[in-house]
């Protein structure tokens, strides 16, 4: 497996120009860019995802829909795109398009896991609404997911009260908002 590349950002988020390892910018404690994608269905109901328990961050717990790095010169949209491809590949006969996707707002993170994995992130927030979407019609990508499941706004915000969910305090209020009005 190729090592994924990532361009490197200032504090600012923007390119500096050096183009890293994921790990040597984790290690390094880098600025970077990545995604965040949250799945609705016609049930406004949020897809979740439990990670793999070998993950090296938040291993075992519940998560948005979809999360990952923007690889060296990809766009935010594309790299959404590629996410739900590779964790939660929808099977209804037809790929997640890019003009799908409702960009909901930008924010940053400072987090340190260890000497050796600090995570300055800048996120890209979306929402991807899709019909006829039940857990039978999802494939996980098992190496990443342990499990999936649809919430609800009340059951979200549950998750949040008992911890069991990563980490996302920006996104998931606004995600309940966004729940409540529809």
């Amino acid at each position: 497996m190729s090592k994924e590349l990532i361009d490197v950002l200032d504090e600012n988020g923007v390119k500096t120009g050096e183009v890293l390892s994921r790990e040597e910018i984790h290690k390094k404690g880098l600025w970077h860019r990545a995604i965040v994608v949250a799945i609705i269905n016609e049930k406004n109901e949020i897809l979740l995802q439990q990670r793999a328990d070998n993950k090296e961050k938040n291993a075992g717990m519940w998560d948005i829909s979809v999360a990952g790095h923007i690889s060296n010169g990809q766009d935010a949209l594309s790299a959404a795109a590629r996410e739900i491809n590779e964790e939660v590949s929808i099977s209804l006969g037809y790929n997640v398009d890019v003009k799908s996707f409702r960009y909901m707002f930008s924010y940053k993170t400072q987090l340190k896991y260890s000497e050796d994995f600090i995570e300055n992130q800048f996120y890209d927030f979306f929402i991807l609404r899709k019909e006829n979407l039940s857990i039978e019609n999802i494939k996980m990508q098992e190496s990443e997911v342990k499990a999936i499941k649809f919430v609800d706004a009340n059951e979200l915000m549950d998750m949040c009260d008992k911890k069991i969910i990563v980490e996302r305090k920006p996104i998931y209020d606004t995600l309940i908002e966004y729940l409540h009005r529809y």
